[in-house]
This record gives structure tokens, sequence and C-alpha cells, in this order.
């Protein structure tokens, strides 16, 4: 065994024997991804039909106050930020199921508002 498969090997164990493994860190970068993706959609959204489209009264009343850009950027940030909390503190489960509840909730929804737009 060469030294750069012991090296990867070496890694690859540590990074599965980690205290939050790789489900763990999955279901981070999933949530995050998700996150990004909201707000992003959100932003388009709002600039193609208003602000009315927007269902979460936390996210419009954080738009309200600091405008699109900086109100969608601060709410998406602090649900990342939550979401970090649950990932250190090991509650993977509930990161995994909030990207399901998003992508349910928010992500197909807007996707399908832009489908049907014409």
């Amino acid at each position: 065994m060469s030294a750069l498969t012991a090296t990867r090997r070496t890694i690859l164990e540590g990074r599965l024997d980690s205290p939050h493994g790789v489900f763990g860190d999955l279901a981070m970068l999933v949530f995050v991804v998700v996150q990004g993706l909201d707000g992003a959609l959100t932003y388009l959204g709002v600039h193609i039909w208003g602000m009315s489209i927007e269902a979460n009264p936390l996210v419009s009343s954080a738009v309200s106050m600091a405008g699109v850009g900086a109100g969608l950027a601060a709410t998406k940030l602090f649900a990342v930020g939550l979401g970090m909390v649950l990932h250190l503190r090991r509650i993977h489960l509930i990161v995994a199921l909030l990207s399901v509840f998003y992508i349910a909730v928010a992500i197909l929804p807007w996707a399908v508002l832009f489908m049907t737009l014409e």
C-alpha cells in the first residue's frame, strides 16, 4: 500500500469516526443549499410578483425593515446559523427533516409558480 493510499484511508476513517459523521455533514450541506435556493427563489419571486407573494411573516417583516436583499440575507443566515447549532449539538435528523420540510413548503411551491409564469 502506497503512502498516498494510506493517508487517504486514514483521513476517511477519521472522518467516519468523527462525532458528526457523514450523515450529519451531508444533512447540514443539504440544509445550507436549500436555504440558499429558497433565498434566491424568494428574491426572484418578490421582484416578479411583489412582497404579497411571501407567505412567511418573519421574512416579510425583515424585508420590509431592511429591504429585499438584506432582509432575505439576514433571515437565511439566521436559519443557517440555527441549523449549525443543531449540527454542532449532533441533532442531525432534525436538520435533515428541516431540509425536507423546506423543499416541500418553499422550493416546490416556488418551482410551481415559476413554471406557470407566462
